[in-house]
């Protein structure tokens, strides 16, 4: 299975939350190692992440309104 690029997704949830492309770059590292110290099966790792990621900028946008 081919893992999309991780550039890729950064720019793509920078874009969608208005988020600067380095908080979500260091979120995504960040996450990816809380996720991938447990796991076992890395094939839908970045599609995890991503969407951790997105709910986590989310959240915190919501509680800024």
């Amino acid at each position: 299975m081919r893992q999309p690029n991780v550039d890729d997704i950064v720019k793509s949830i920078a874009a969608d939350t208005r988020t600067p492309q380095e908080i979500v770059q260091r979120m995504y590292a960040q996450t990816w190692a809380e996720y991938s110290a447990d796991a076992r099966i890395m094939d839908y790792m970045s599609v995890l992440v991503a969407k951790r990621v997105r709910e986590t900028l989310r959240d915190t946008s919501g509680r800024r309104r």
